[in-house]
């Protein structure tokens, strides 16, 4: 009885710190990187960026709730993947180049190797290689054997 209270306390323990940890993390994520004002910036809505905020706290929200109480949502297989697939590029691809813009990610490193005169080629080996392996992992990789 002693064993599995402990147990459960423990695993208890473990999951608050795991889910401050993540959460420490995205907010930093958010508040450093300035992605909310930023984005507000670009879409030309600084008086609406409340609703940006709003819609990074409901989507954490909801989330988290469907995933801890197991909710499912029984849709056609097709559609729904294009549908997710599309909206999960987008989001990765915005992070992506938020990261890259604020960071100067690439302006430095074709400085640092000498290849200032090649960034535009750069950028496209970069975008066709990321397609590339996607489509790869995608179509290919996932129905390989284990």
């Amino acid at each position: 009885m002693v064993s599995g209270l402990a147990a459960n306390s423990f695993v208890a323990v473990l999951g608050f710190a795991g889910g401050l940890g993540v959460g420490s993390a995205l907010a930093a994520l958010l508040i450093v990187l300035d992605i909310i004002p930023r984005l507000a910036q670009l879409a030309f809505a600084y008086r609406k960026s409340i609703w940006f905020e709003t819609a990074v706290v409901c989507g954490a929200l909801f989330w988290s709730l469907a995933d801890f109480l197991e909710w499912r949502l029984w849709l056609p297989k097709h559609p729904t993947l294009i549908v997710i697939g599309t909206f999960d590029g987008i989001f990765v691809g915005m992070l992506g180049a938020a990261l890259t813009e604020v960071m100067n990610v690439l302006p430095i490193l074709a400085k640092r190797v000498r290849l200032s005169r090649y960034l535009v080629s750069l950028v496209y080996a970069m975008v066709i290689g990321k397609v590339t392996g996607s489509l790869f992992d995608w179509l290919v990789f996932q129905y390989m054997d284990p």
